[in-house]
């Protein structure tokens, strides 16, 4: 019998999925989400705060860098997500960010068809404003000035994680990534801020609503290429 229109053949391996984040709170928003429509396995990890914490959980999850050689299990797709600080003026909470790729002091990862997250994303939260660009790293919470520095670079958000959790993903062997964050807090709604809760269950909803996406993305990369 004939596969499903986006479903690959049955006789295709179908590599697992790994959703990295650092805080209980995205594993609970994301793990709401729930598992239908996932065409593989699908682990929702958390890694815990830092990159620090996250290049260890990586290395125990993903192995010893043997996935995807020759005769080894297909490897892992990973995905980085959770919460994020937004750069760009103009961004509200609960807005979504697609990473072309992440910046740490590892140098830039690229990120796996972005263009096809980026539309998933418009379909799973219609209403929402999903933007596309670099994400960068820090070490800590961002504000105020360093905020419009990170900004005059070109990033268009940031966080602790995410380019840690690519940069470890490669080393543990060549598959697709790729970054999405909700944006928590922006330039003209830091959280420091009296009215923020509000902004704080606005970017959780949104959170919840992204595993949709992800399942697209990553049944995306199990078609032919033409």
């Amino acid at each position: 019998m004939a596969s499903a229109p986006g479903t690959p053949p049955g006789d295709v391996p179908v590599p697992p999925l790994l959703i990295a984040c650092a805080l209980g709170i995205e594993r609970l928003a994301l793990r709401a989400g729930g598992r239908g429509g996932a065409p593989g396995p699908v682990t929702v990890l958390r890694t815990g705060m830092g990159p620090r914490n996250t290049e260890r959980a990586l290395a125990r999850a993903l192995g010893d860098g043997s996935e995807g050689r020759a005769g080894a299990a297909p490897a892992a797709g990973v995905i980085a997500s959770g919460f994020c600080a937004g750069l760009a003026p103009g961004m509200h909470p609960g807005d979504v960010v697609v990473a072309a790729e992440t910046r740490g002091p590892w140098g830039v990862t690229p990120c796996t068809a972005t263009d096809v997250l980026t539309a998933a994303l418009a379909r799973a939260v219609p209403g929402r404003t999903v933007h596309t660009g670099p994400l960068t790293a820090s070490d800590h919470v961002v504000r105020g000035q360093e905020r419009a520095e990170l900004a005059a670079t070109g990033a268009i958000a940031v966080d602790m994680e995410s380019a840690a959790t690519l940069h470890s993903a490669l080393r543990a062997g060549v598959r697709p990534v790729a970054a999405v964050r909700v944006v928590v807090d922006a330039p003209e709604h830091e959280l420091v801020r009296i009215g923020t809760v509000r902004g704080g269950i606005s970017a959780f909803r949104v959170l919840c609503a992204v595993l949709p996406a992800f399942y697209e993305w990553h049944r995306s990369l199990l078609l032919p290429r033409r």
